[in-house]
């Protein structure tokens, strides 16, 4: 019954609409099962992820919770203002030339605390694709910043998809090691270097 409503409802949808890239990471943050199976591309369409190696995706060790305190107050104990966790993530690969440009999908929560959270959060994330190693070596790295809207309940869910990450197409020797990283990271917040005045 769900998947006719929703084969009627997409039938009544613009295909454009239909197929944004924020849907297809709901479904696949809700799960897949009723999803049906994405279609192949046509002849000289770009690649899905299944068709090339599209690297896995994980939270960056100790990037995976960010929390803030009261005002010049650490967040601990009865002073923290809000936590935000990563919960869930996604990925999507596609080439263009020698480049893939990779759409990773970040699903979260953020708690308010004791201190009382404001009315919108700043959440400051990265998404990184990264060549493992002895030596890791950082191939493209990307800050971004997501506001969420604090509810009376004090627990709200948020997703982001950074859609903007590209990076040459590695080498067959190579591409088994990369990955993607993703984290919080509160350097996103920090604001930009003004410019200098003219004397």
């Amino acid at each position: 019954m769900i998947a006719l409503a929703l084969s009627v409802l997409s039938a009544t949808v613009s295909p454009v609409a239909a197929q944004s890239l924020t849907d297809r990471f709901k479904s696949l943050f809700g799960g897949k099962s009723d999803e049906p199976a994405q279609p192949t591309p046509a002849p000289g369409q770009p690649a899905a992820d299944d068709d090339l190696d599209c690297p896995q995706v994980t939270v960056r060790s100790g990037a995976s919770t960010y929390g803030v305190g009261a005002t010049g107050k650490a967040a601990v104990g009865n002073d923290v203002r809000f936590q935000a966790s990563i919960t869930k993530m996604a990925r999507e690969c596609v080439r263009n030339g020698g480049e893939i440009t990779a759409r990773v999908g970040i699903q979260g929560r953020v708690i308010a605390g004791p201190a009382g959270a404001p009315a919108t959060v700043e959440v400051p994330l990265r998404v990184a694709v990264v060549q493992g190693g002895v030596g890791e070596k950082v191939i493209a790295s990307k800050a971004y910043r997501t506001t969420v809207a604090m509810s009376e309940g004090g627990s709200v869910p948020f997703t982001f998809v950074a859609e903007d990450l590209s990076y040459p197409v590695p080498s067959a020797a190579v591409a088994d090691s990369y990955i993607f990283y993703v984290g919080f990271d509160p350097q996103a917040l920090a604001p930009e270097p003004k410019a200098r005045r003219k004397k």
